[in-house]
């Protein structure tokens, strides 16, 4: 069983992955195989980051126990 690579190691790849897709030196068994993999690792990568948001909003709970979820980043609607 190989090891989940960190969110940083895995955006690394998958931007690798984009670049040697874009450079169209590949033969389409190689170009599937990398998009293949371009896209379990990209899925992987969106479960890490709703994993992440999750665990952020059970941090930002309440004090007196209720349950406030907030938006990740600080941009607040101007209205």
């Amino acid at each position: 069983m190989s090891a989940q690579p960190s969110f940083d190691d895995g955006l690394d790849r998958l931007e690798a992955l984009v670049q040697q897709l874009e450079s169209g030196s590949l033969g389409l068994e190689e170009a599937l195989v990398r998009f293949e993999e371009g896209v379990q690792l990209s899925q992987a990568l969106q479960k890490q980051l709703a994993d992440a948001q999750r665990r952020v909003e059970v941090l930002k709970a309440g004090l007196g126990g209720e349950y406030r979820a907030e938006p990740l980043d600080d941009a607040k609607d101007p209205r």
